[in-house]
Order: structure tokens, then C-alpha cells, then sequence
């Protein structure tokens, strides 16, 4: 059984399907999250590769609850005034991790533009717990721009993830469309930053496709990241969530992908993901492997 997923109003690519949610891992997963009263960016983003992740056992968990201060575009999580911080989530997602047996954990959260810190003390907090609990599993942060704060991003770096993303998602010429509230040179700083601040921990970035931007333009964004000591790339097919977000301009070609690819590994990238459904976590713990050559721990 397959998901099309597709913009009413551009007819549908042969290439845009994935497996639909089901499975007994899948639904174990499920039930372990709700048990937990826990959020994941595979379903609060509707994301297409849900089916796929979580009956391999992996999922991205979304800290500091499932309401975005910032109302962008492109997004599916739900905006509105933000959620008390739970300072009891960083031991559940801990236990989620322990339970799943993850080697890989990724951790990702909303834009809380309300807190003075953006929500950087509960990534450390988490970090620190899976740490604890279990002892070897890489982790990955998926962090917002926190406004800028180099203190703020400080103390993520300080609580030693072991991969540091942050996605740039489009083009400049598109950014007040795309990604309100955020600026680009603002992001390509943060991942600067966190080269300078931890030499040793791999960065990362995402970039949609489909949104109007042109093939130029993409590459240009690919090399700003370079420029800024990106090792780890993803680049995917934009989705239209629903009719209240950005349509669908562009549905760009499999063989398009496969040249941003080969492209990127030429400019420099450790590794690059590219293809229709490609999203940041996507493989997380095989692009971390490649990146630092290292192996999965046992």
C-alpha cells in the first residue's frame, strides 16, 4: 500500500511515494510515544517517511512541546502561544531512547522566541539525559536559530552533541515567504558558530526544493554553506501540507537530485542526502557515520 503526496494543483510525479504507516514496529513506536506523552517532528510536521522511520525503529523527538512561536510557510507543526516547558521531557524522551535500544537519537524542537534562552537549557538538559541513560548513543540536535544568542547556542554545544543541525531551508530571495521571522545570514552564523565553538562535532543543514527558488540560487546556498564548514547536507522535495501553506511551484526531477548530489560532494560536503523525500533526519545515523567515519556504537 502506497501514500501519493502531491499539490492539487500540479499534476502528480511517479516519484513522490512512500510507504504508508503501518507495521508492528510501527504502531509499538506509537503507543510508546503516547505512553510517554511525547512529540515527534514525523508527526507533527507530517512528515512522508514516518511509515518508513519508525518501523526501522527511528523517530525525531520534539522538545519544548508541539506549538511554533513563528508562523512559517512551509510548516506543518501548529503555531500559536507556546506551551509551558516540561523539564520533565528530557528524561522521557531518555526512556523512549533506552526503550527504542537507539544508537542514533535526533532531537529537534519548535521555535520558542518566547524564552529568554529559545530553549536551549531543555537541548542540554536532554543531551545530558540520554547520556545517562543510555551510555554510547550518538546524539543529534536539530536546533531552531535561537534569535541569534551565541550564549544560547553555547550551551548546546557545552552538553557535546555529537551532531549539531540547523536547517537553512531555502533561498535568500525567499525567506520572508518561506521562513518568517528568520534571517539567513543570521542561520549561516549559527553554523558557523558552532564549528568555531566545537571543531570536532560534525554540522549540518537541510534545503527544500520546490518553492520557486532557481537551480543557481541552490547551488549558491550550498556554497554559503560550505564557506561556513557544513559537512553534513540534505536536500528534499518541498511537500504542501495542506492548502493554508505555500504551494508547490516546482516538482524538481529525481536525475535533478542525483547531480545536486555528486555536486555537493564535490564542493566539499562529508556527505550528502538528496532526493524527493529526503528530510533532515532522514538516514541521520548513516550521514553521522559517513561524516566522522566512525561506526555505529554496539
Amino acid at each position: 500500500m502506497l501514500v501519493t503526496l502531491e499539490s492539487p494543483a500540479l499534476p502528480r510525479p511517479a516519484w513522490l511515494r512512500a510507504p504508508a504507516p503501518v507495521g508492528d514496529n510501527y504502531h509499538q513506536l506509537k503507543r510508546l510515544v503516547e505512553s510517554l506523552k511525547l512529540h515527534t517532528v514525523c508527526e507533527s510536521a507530517a512528515c512522508p517517511n514516518v511509515g518508513e522511520c519508525w518501523n526501522r525503529r527511528t523517530a525525531t523527538f520534539m522538545i519544548l512541546g508541539n506549538v511554533c512561536t513563528r508562523r512559517c510557510g512551509f510548516c506543518a507543526v501548529q503555531k500559536g502561544a507556546p506551551l509551558e516547558v516540561d523539564y520533565d521531557e528530557p528524561r522521557r524522551v531518555a526512556e523512549a531512547v533506552r526503550a527504542l535500544g537507539l544508537r542514533h537519537a535526533v532531537i529537534t524542537s519548535v521555535n520558542r522566541d518566547d524564552r529568554a534562552d529559545g530553549g536551549a537549557g531543555l537541548f542540554a538538559l536532554t543531551i545530558r539525559a540520554i547520556r545517562a541513560a543510555v551510555p554510547g548513543c550518538r546524539v543529534e540536535v536539530l536546533v531552531p536559530d535561537f534569535q541569534g544568542s551565541h550564549a544560547a547556542l553555547a550551551a548546546v554545544m557545552e552538553a557535546a552533541p555529537d551532531v549539531l543541525n540547523h536547517n537553512i531551508e531555502t533561498v535568500p530571495r525567499l525567506y520572508r515567504q518561506v521562513r518568517l521571522g528568520a534571517r539567513y545570514e543570521r542561520s549561516l552564523e549559527l553554523l558557523a558558530a558552532a564549528r568555531r565553538l566545537s571543531p570536532g562535532v560534525p554540522s549540518k543543514s537541510g534545503l527544500m526544493l520546490g518553492l520557486g527558488e532557481t537551480t543557481e540560487e541552490a547551488l549558491a546556498v550550498m556554497r554559503d554553506l560550505r564557506a561556513s564548514d557544513v559537512g553534513i547536507l540534505t536536500i528534499g522535495q518541498y511537500l504542501r501540507p495542506s492548502p493554508r501553506h505555500l504551494p508547490v511551484v516546482r516538482y524538481v526531477p529525481v536525475d535533478e537530485f542525483d547531480r545536486l548530489r555528486r555536486t555537493g560532494n564535490a564542493m566539499g560536503f562529508a556527505h550528502v542526502e538528496a532526493g524527493p523525500l529526503v528530510r533532515s533526519s532522514y538516514h541521520a545515523d548513516e550521514a553521522s557515520s559517513t561524516a566522522t567515519g566512525t561506526e555505529l556504537p554496539a
